[in-house]
């Protein structure tokens, strides 16, 4: 669920189904299976990644069938769940796409390697606790930048540049770097530039 709203999770009339509250009302999900309560319960808690619900102990939903279930109900809370993008790693997640309005609906974006992108006019970028956040008006989200390899890549998106150049002048793997230019591109923080021509690929330092 949202880091940066209240939202409450209760069971409904009966122990029928789920009854969340945030914000911008009140959301009812009727005959909830499990493993969507169990979803629900630990996203309360932090970031939860998917794959772990799979199976579900003692649960009797074939393997594979999780994601047919969760993702609809996702996609319909998309303006109550914060989308966090991280690395197999001990030092946390990379970035944080948490919903500002009731709109907002994150869908999922595979930015091509060799067009130039660039963070549109209006995002602002301020300081906090957990890092920085990117915020526009333009768009329903509001990102967080835990991480200074999230930092970096946002930086090098103030000109245009390609993901294939990002990958080639940041000490990152590529599949990282491709990862948050697309999140970014899904919360309306970075976006193709208008004219094909445009390429700062033999502009930016390439690591040796």
């Amino acid at each position: 669920m949202s880091e940066d709203v209240d939202v409450v999770m209760e069971s409904g009339a009966g122990d029928e189904g789920l009854v969340l509250t945030g914000p911008w009302g009140t959301e009812r999900i009727g005959d909830a299976p499990p493993v969507v309560r169990e979803a629900l319960r630990r996203m309360q808690l932090g970031p939860v990644l998917l794959a772990n619900l799979e199976p579900l102990p003692g649960g009797s939903m074939p393997q594979g069938c999780v994601y047919f279930v969760l993702l609809p109900v996702l996609d319909r809370l998309s303006h109550l769940v914060v989308r966090t993008l991280g690395v197999d790693d001990l030092g946390g997640p990379l970035l944080s796409v948490c919903p500002v309005s009731r709109p907002a609906r994150f869908t999922p974006v595979r930015l091509p390697p060799r067009r130039p992108v660039r963070m549109p006019r209006g995002v602002s970028l301020t300081v906090e606790d957990a890092g920085f956040a990117l915020e526009s008006e333009f768009s329903p989200f509001r990102v967080v930048l835990h991480r200074p390899e999230a930092a970096l890549v946002a930086a090098l998106l103030a000109w245009p540049v390609t993901p294939d150049a990002l990958s080639e002048a940041l000490p990152l793997p590529r599949e990282v770097t491709q990862g948050i230019v697309d999140y970014l591109a899904a919360a309306g923080m970075a976006a193709p530039v208008d004219d094909p021509d445009v390429t700062t690929a033999s502009r930016l330092p390439v690591r040796s």
